[in-house]
């Protein structure tokens, strides 16, 4: 099977560990991400795949390799990582809420800036926030205080923050939970447009919003990569089936692509799922 074309430096993991006083929380898990695809980490929770992310921008301790291009990521602090090129999200949006959006993108944007010119009074708005609220749809929220936003937008301006920081690579935790279903298809089709130069790489439980927008998936179980490859080729998978489905015999592919109720109930336990989502909280 022919793949897509990468440009850029992309993230390679190798062989991960992560223990945690003696807990195996991740075991040697390998999967690589590219410029130019939607990248998922799948999987029941505890599966290990907040852990991942965790250990690739420092948050955990682990064994193993994380590259982007010729640089380790593992056993360095976690701003270097950061100044690498590497931002993350978490479930519940780390913004300013008492700020506005041109604030929180000002704020994000400072790094890049001399300290003196941060001192100085705006004469306009920088050329990379515009871009990053156009990108994301909130370039008619300028002056609004985060605070007020809907679930989705303040999870799209922490993406915006990511954007003006010059993020390469962009880690993302769940990033449609709780949303609407209009957010979730705006989230997916946001999703596609940064991916187009950057590496994009979600931990989710929604399954219908990775049918729709994964590139290419790895499935965890366990702290191990259980399965990987196109959602197609997953989704055929009888191990994957038997993990989601709980028999591998009588799971087809055509099963998982409806999630039957008896799947939801282990997939997710939250209010949404009932209406089809199939969110799950925690890993």
């Amino acid at each position: 099977m022919t793949g897509p074309t990468f440009s850029g430096d992309s993230l390679v993991v190798t062989d991960l560990h992560v223990e945690f006083s003696g807990f195996v929380a991740v075991g040697g898990v390998s999967f690589d991400a590219h410029p130019g695809e939607v990248r998922f980490l799948i999987g029941p929770n505890g599966a290990g795949k907040t852990t991942c992310i965790d250990a690739i921008t420092g948050l955990s301790a682990a064994t193993g390799s994380a590259r982007l291009g010729e640089q380790e990521l593992l056993g360095r602090p976690v701003h270097k990582i950061v100044r690498l090129g590497v931002g993350r999200t978490f479930q519940t949006a780390s913004v300013f809420n008492e700020l506005s959006v041109l604030q929180n993108l000002d704020i994000a944007a400072g790094r890049h800036r001399h300290w003196a010119s941060l001192l100085r009074t705006r004469r306009g708005v920088a050329p990379s926030i515009v871009q990053a609220l156009e990108e994301t749809g909130l370039a008619g929220e300028l002056a609004t205080p985060a605070g007020i936003l809907s679930h989705g937008q303040k999870q799209w301006l922490e993406i915006a923050m990511l954007l003006v920081q010059d993020a390469r690579v962009l880690l993302l935790d769940e990033p449609v939970a709780g949303m609407s279903h209009d957010e979730r298809t705006a989230t997916g089709e946001l999703l596609q447009r940064v991916a187009a130069k950057r590496i994009v790489l979600v931990v989710e439980h929604d399954m219908d919003f990775m049918r729709r927008y994964a590139t290419r998936v790895t499935v965890l179980h366990q702290g191990k990569v259980l399965s990987h490859g196109t959602v197609a080729e997953v989704q055929a998978d009888p191990k994957v089936q038997e993990v989601y489905l709980g028999t591998a015999g009588a799971a087809t592919t055509a099963a998982m692509s409806v999630v039957p109720e008896a799947a939801a109930a282990e997939l997710a336990s939250s209010p949404q799922a009932a209406a089809g989502t199939q969110q799950e909280k925690g890993d």
